[in-house]
């Protein structure tokens, strides 16, 4: 497949970069210092330099693409933010206007707490981690609830806390529903789920949870 690919400069991105390369897929990474990119000579690999909050000469080399993987954030807790939001919007138009527009994209278990998480954990989440990373977690809610407006076959992939530990390959999810206790997750593993996502058909309109 073709592949469109944000966020790659990220630990996850990184993982998704490598994952996508070695499975054989013909693959164009977006970011703003291509030059950090890491992809070992491959030729099936294309790193274009943009930012996908500016459209630009970037949204050529991002058409024609079969599906579009973001795992676009932000590191900066102390303002707002539309990476999320705007820079999801800015890749899909490049796309095209298809309904069979394909994307894959991470937000986070953080957003909501379930009715059965602990309470303990639900103090937490609501003081602590909500309020912590509420910029994002706005922007975050924004892009889901633009997605939904949208005649695009998306996947939202809500993680919890990431870790860079070894690939386990063992991994459980519900799909427009609730895991029962979410732990973590390593990137390697949410790299290799969103890649299997875009081929599932239970995933699409749809969001998933995921933990180890």
């Amino acid at each position: 497949m073709k592949l469109l690919l944000l966020g790659v400069t990220g630990g996850t991105g990184a993982a998704l970069l490598s994952q996508a390369v070695a499975a054989g897929h013909q693959v164009t990474a977006i970011a703003r210092r291509p030059e950090t990119v890491r992809v070992d000579g491959a030729s099936h690999v294309a790193v274009v330099a943009g930012d996908v909050l500016v459209p630009g000469p970037w949204q050529n080399a991002a058409a024609g693409h079969d599906a579009l993987l973001s795992c676009l954030g932000s590191t900066d807790r102390r303002h707002p933010t539309t990476i999320y939001s705007r820079g999801t919007r800015n890749a899909l138009e490049a796309l095209g206007t298809s309904p069979n527009r394909r994307l894959v994209c991470l937000s986070s278990a953080g957003l909501y707490v379930a009715p059965t998480t602990p309470v303990a954990q639900k103090l937490v989440t609501r003081l602590v981690v909500q309020k912590m990373y509420r910029h994002g977690y706005d922007d975050m809610r924004r892009m889901e609830e633009a997605l939904r407006q949208q005649d695009v076959r998306w996947t939202v992939v809500r993680p919890p806390m990431l870790t860079d530990r070894p690939p386990t390959g063992n991994y459980r999810t519900a799909i427009n529903s609730h895991l029962e206790k979410p732990r973590t997750i390593t990137r390697a593993d949410l790299a290799h789920y969103m890649l299997n996502a875009i081929e599932d058909p239970s995933t699409v309109k749809a969001v998933v949870e995921i933990s180890s």
